[in-house]
């Protein structure tokens, strides 16, 4: 499991890959709230398009990050998921405080 980030137009993307649960998600989080909290963006996106495995973490590590985000006045964009993800974000009710979107970057950046 990894995250890589970049920045860009003030806006953090954090590119996760591999599998998030209990034992990655602490990892994930460390690097992108440091990340978050030096560059204080206007908006971050995480994109779970690499994601091959993901448990209820992924949605602590989604509700965190608007948190923190919300801390800097910044907006979350949560997208690549795959329809049994989007699925539960959305019944999780996530789309309340984060936009949820299927497709990645590639797609948000057309």
């Amino acid at each position: 499991m990894g995250v890589r980030t970049e920045f860009q137009d003030e806006t953090l993307y954090c590119y996760l890959s591999g599998e998030i649960d209990h034992h990655s998600s602490f990892a994930i989080r460390l690097e992108i709230d440091d990340k978050i909290e030096n560059s204080r963006p206007k908006s971050t996106v995480l994109d779970f398009t690499d994601v091959t495995f993901m448990d209820s973490s992924g949605i602590g590590l989604v509700m965190g990050r608007y948190k923190l985000c919300s801390q800097y006045d910044g907006t979350l964009t949560v997208c690549g998921l795959s329809d049994s993800a989007y699925k539960v974000m959305k019944l999780a009710g996530l789309s309340n405080i984060a936009s949820i979107k299927k497709g990645g970057v590639k797609n948000e950046r057309k």
